[in-house]
């Protein structure tokens, strides 16, 4: 007798008992889970359609690189006689979403809240896009010119996770002081969550922005970057502590993160905290350094070098010398 390749329950699917056991699980676990919908507020919106999707948001971050970088994401080739009618059919279509979640936003907590500012928000927006494409040009510049590893300009727009991080944020940016809630933060995240690179689209950053490797790196809201400035992985421009109100709550909208002047240069795992810390023009921070105070213009910080102790596995030949 052959033995089936495949058993015949696992062929059809569940068994008849299966079934029935998945039916009375069911039975037994919705009513648990409505009860918890009651009693635990803050985990679910019967509004849902008051909320910005996630999955939204994700699909307009992809629309806009391929706005700022036609033919960078594009499945097929993008050909000059047909990019006026390309881009016109792009940018409806983000304009018509982007507008959909804003408006979702601005009503959030309340659905019956107008939406009368999120025309002038998108519109504002999208008159910015061309000097967000001027600006990412400076930071492609910046990244070929300082990685000696980098051949092409184009590679740096197709390989480096940094120019999708820093793009998506100068979009956010660019949002969120046009007003929009919520959304530019959920934009920066998704970014974050595909390149490991966490900037809020508060923070403020200037032209030739560089940031090598880029796994791990944070900056905060209210950080202010000058020119010409560039950090390797790891790099952390956060707070240092968080001021509070009588009652205990945390105070919202004060500085709190540092600021970073022009043609600086941070290393690899530095830690830069405090919204009255200023790295000083021409600074180089080397890495794993601790700051939480102002360094002066044209400094060099580093930590003195460790003296590392090793030891051997096996015998060591009497000529050899470590």
């Amino acid at each position: 007798m052959t033995t089936p390749l495949i058993d015949q329950e696992t062929a059809v699917g569940p068994s008849s008992r299966d079934a029935v056991w998945m039916a009375e699980l069911v039975e037994e676990s919705v009513p648990q889970l409505l009860r918890s919908y009651e009693s635990t507020g803050g985990l679910n919106n019967r509004d849902a359609d008051n909320l910005p999707s996630t999955r939204a948001v994700g699909q307009i971050c992809e629309d806009l690189l391929q706005i700022l970088f036609p033919g960078f994401h594009d499945h097929d080739p993008v050909h000059n006689s047909s990019l006026d009618e390309l881009t016109a059919a792009r940018l409806t279509a983000i304009i018509k979403r982007l507008t959909d979640q804003v408006g979702k936003s601005v009503r959030m907590g309340n659905p019956n809240k107008p939406t009368g500012r999120t025309r002038p928000i998108i519109r504002k927006f999208s008159q910015s896009l061309p000097e967000v494409r001027a600006l990412l040009r400076t930071d492609i510049e910046a990244a070929f010119e300082g990685d000696p590893a980098t051949l092409h300009r184009e590679e740096v727009i197709l390989s480096y996770p940094f120019i999708e991080a820093i793009a998506i944020q100068r979009l956010a940016h660019r949002l969120f002081h046009c007003g929009a809630p919520v959304v530019p933060r959920m934009m920066t995240e998704w970014a974050h969550s595909r390149t490991g690179i966490d900037i809020h689209p508060g923070a403020t950053i200037g032209p030739g922005f560089f940031i090598d490797h880029g796994t791990g790196v944070v900056i905060g809201e209210t950080c202010r970057i000058g020119k010409r400035v560039k950090l390797y992985q790891g790099v952390t421009l956060g707070a240092l502590s968080f001021a509070k109100d009588e009652s205990g709550m945390l105070v919202k909208g004060t500085k709190r993160h540092p600021d970073v002047e022009d043609n600086v240069v941070i290393y690899a795992g530095a830690t830069i905290l405090g919204g009255d810390t200023v790295i000083g023009h021409d600074a180089v921070i080397g890495g794993n350094v601790w700051l939480i105070h102002s360094v002066p213009p044209g400094s060099k910080v580093y930590n003195q070098t460790p003296k590392p102790v090793i030891r051997p596995g096996y015998p060591i030949p009497d000529d050899y010398s470590i």
